[in-house]
């Protein structure tokens, strides 16, 4: 299974911390420290973009939220607009338009169910 990307970024910290700490003046593989740091920029600075990202992401879908509600509200106005109009009302071509079930057309909502479910007999 291969790392996740926060294992990933957490192995690479950890060991820029210890060399950092631990052996700042010694070079490895003929790499310094300064050298590996430069290595490994990319891959902070790629999940610092992402990190950007997914808060402009946050944000944009907080606003859209927002505008929803709002919009929602502008759209019951409308609908009780529409059902309040004599011209209009619950039972027109508009009404119907708008995505409602017109009045004429509406169930009575009452359900006759069937009687409960006669258990199985058991075979013996």
């Amino acid at each position: 299974m291969p790392a996740s990307p926060k294992n990933i970024e957490n192995r690479l910290r950890t060991a820029l911390n210890a060399w950092n700490t631990l052996r700042p003046q010694k070079a490895f593989a003929g790499v310094s420290l300064a050298q590996f740091e430069a290595k490994l920029k990319p891959a902070f600075d790629a999940r610092a973009t992402i990190a950007t990202l997914e808060n402009q992401l946050l944000a944009a879908q907080n606003q859209r939220d927002t505008a929803d509600a709002e919009a929602l509200a502008a759209l019951s106005l409308l609908v009780n607009a529409v059902k309040g109009d004599p011209a209009e009302g619950e039972d027109g071509d508009f009404y119907e338009a708008l995505g409602y079930v017109r009045k004429s057309e509406r169930r009575s909502g009452l359900r006759r169910g069937k009687g409960a479910p006669s258990p199985a007999p058991a075979n013996r």
